[in-house]
């Protein structure tokens, strides 16, 4: 059965804010909603929550993620849409809504966490309904600040909320592109900031050993999950050629075989080219009858002790293998033991 797709929180916002502005305009209640999405396509929305007066009108939209793992998933996006003077559109947020406090996001610091492409929509939304005249709306989410605890927002300098994203207006299940947009996000901020380098981390273990272990300001600690592909690219494409990988040896060794995406989903270990690369090498006989008895890539490295050739060997080989993904990047890796202990960072490159 195929997986079904969702909305978008800044589909959710501009379709409340739909439905206030007919309701205001009206003076009426409104059940649904109809808007066109970015994405070329219509979209209709129920609304709940609606009251109105003369002066302004409120109603709230339940976020439908559809098929996808999403944090905003039944989130209510509420919208009130109020009279004020002169003929401007102003567009704030309220409870659960995020301010931008770092540079490199899509919006400047000190600005509401609200996207360009949803405040575009936003903004179409009241002047189909009033093409002239004064209003705020307010874009809030109840319970959004605990929502976004679930987030990397607070690392991207976004604080006390919720983001309001979006460009097409849908949601594709289980796309990955929130979490690469994350990436791209991070990426963005480390370079705004002047971030020297940045460490790219396969997970929050390997993340924590590496804050412990390098003086780098927490801008360029960037949490790339599985995502080693497109990682490597977005950084390269911000000037970073040389970042820093932290993680586990199960990872460093999915890495080095090539793998774009390091998901149990996504790849398998091979421990037959990691035996492969020990005869290569000529490693000593006890690294290979532990490899070559291990079930897992954990169990191999515990049983040789982090053996330091053994390092060394897998770091150059995904050293290597990143030029699949793109040619001119020499990353180095920072190889973290399931206890948190830094194992150095390798290969050492003579430059």
């Amino acid at each position: 059965m195929p997986l079904r797709s969702g909305y978008t929180t800044g589909a959710c916002a501009a379709a409340a804010t739909r439905g206030a502005a007919l309701m205001l305009d009206g003076q009426r209640i409104i059940g649904r909603v109809t808007i066109d999405l970015p994405a070329g396509m219509p979209a209709t929305f129920h609304l709940a929550g609606q009251n109105y007066t003369e002066r302004s009108a409120v109603c709230f939209v339940v976020k439908d993620a559809g098929d996808d793992p999403d944090v905003t998933n039944g989130a209510e996006l509420h919208a009130e849409v109020t009279r004020i003077a002169g003929n401007v559109l102003e567009i704030a947020g309220g409870t659960g809504i995020g301010r931008v406090t770092k540079p490199g996001l899509a919006v400047p610091p000190g600005e509401w966490a609200i996207n360009p492409v949803p405040r575009s929509m936003i903004t179409e939304a009241v002047r189909a309904v009033f093409p002239c005249g004064g209003f705020r709306v307010t874009i809030s989410v109840p319970d959004g600040a605990a929502r976004a605890r679930k987030t990397l927002n607070e690392r991207l300098g976004i604080i006390g909320g919720l983001s309001i994203l979006g460009t097409t207006g849908i949601v594709r299940p289980v796309s990955a592109k929130a979490w690469t947009d994350t990436i791209d996000a991070a990426l963005d901020v480390a370079r705004a900031c002047g971030c020297p380098t940045v460490v790219l981390s396969t997970g929050r273990t390997s993340e924590v050993a590496a804050q412990g272990q390098l003086r780098l300001p927490e801008e360029a600690f960037v949490m790339m999950g599985d995502h080693v592909s497109h990682a490597l690219r977005a950084s390269y494409q911000r000037g970073y050629v040389q970042p820093l990988i932290a993680c586990q040896f199960a990872k460093l060794l999915k890495i080095a075989c090539g793998h774009e995406n390091t998901h149990a989903a996504q790849s398998q270990l091979d421990l037959s080219r990691l035996l492969e690369w020990t005869d290569e090498r000529n490693l000593p006989s006890r690294i290979r009858q532990a490899v070559a008895a291990a079930h897992t890539a954990r169990e191999a490295v515990i049983s040789c002790g982090y053996d330091r050739a053994l390092l060394e060997v897998v770091a150059g080989k995904a050293s290597a293998a990143a030029s699949l993904h793109t040619a001119q990047t020499r990353p180095r890796f920072l190889i973290c033991g399931y206890d948190g202990h830094i194992y150095g960072a390798l290969p050492e490159f003579q430059d």
